[in-house]
């Protein structure tokens, strides 16, 4: 894993998912509280940083009204409808303060629905970054982190889903996702795993220099 071609895509780590009194909070802190995600994201992006790996925030967003989906949404848009989840501006769709995207990262804007790819320039950044790996975190495991996962695997990413740096609205759902699907679509480890990689390689390339 060479580093300078790596990123770390961080979706959508928003109080309304992350925080007390997120309108979703609630649904997924259990799973949450159960990986140690935050904590172990923290870690992963303080060593992403340290290794020169890019960080991409991957927060998702509406103007009151939704304006910019269906008039009659189902599944997980509904969810986010009726609870009046991630409207522009508000303190619910902002990006949590613990991951405040420094001049560095990159912030990814248009996202509207599942796949990170589907309505962002993500592909385009990812490209022309010369970017090869993408280690992904965040919500949720079984849905927006997946949706990405597979779409990331038939561009020709080579593909890191991040298994405790994730959460889902159940134990089971959470559970079920790193289980069976993701070994399909990428290749499942720990924040701490990638970390270490990430730790060997930027070692090796400054022994290569000579430092």
């Amino acid at each position: 894993m060479d580093p300078s071609k790596t990123a770390v895509v961080l979706i959508e780590f928003q109080n309304d998912f992350t925080t007390e009194n997120g309108v979703l909070h609630d649904a997924v802190k259990g799973t949450m509280a159960s990986t140690g995600m935050l904590k172990n994201t923290l870690d992963v992006v303080e060593a992403a940083r340290a290794a020169g790996v890019a960080v991409v925030h991957s927060p998702i967003q509406f103007v009151a009204g939704y304006n910019e989906i269906t008039r009659h949404p189902y599944g997980i848009l509904k969810g986010v409808v009726d609870t009046n989840a991630f409207v522009k501006g508000s303190w619910g769709a902002q990006i949590i303060d613990d991951l405040t995207p420094t001049d560095a990262d990159i912030v990814l804007e248009g996202k509207r629905g599942l796949d990170a790819f589907a309505s962002t320039n993500l592909d385009f950044i990812l490209r022309s970054k010369a970017i090869e790996t993408i280690a992904l975190g965040g919500f949720l495991t079984n849905c927006c982190v997946e949706s990405t996962m597979r779409s990331a695997y038939e561009r020709g990413y080579e593909v890191v889903t991040l298994t405790d740096c994730v959460a889902a609205t159940s134990q089971e759902e959470h559970d079920n996702a790193i289980k069976y699907d993701y070994p399909m679509f990428s290749k499942p480890m720990t924040g701490q795993e990638f970390s270490a990689i990430l730790s060997g390689a930027a070692a090796a390339e400054d022994s290569s220099r000579g430092y």
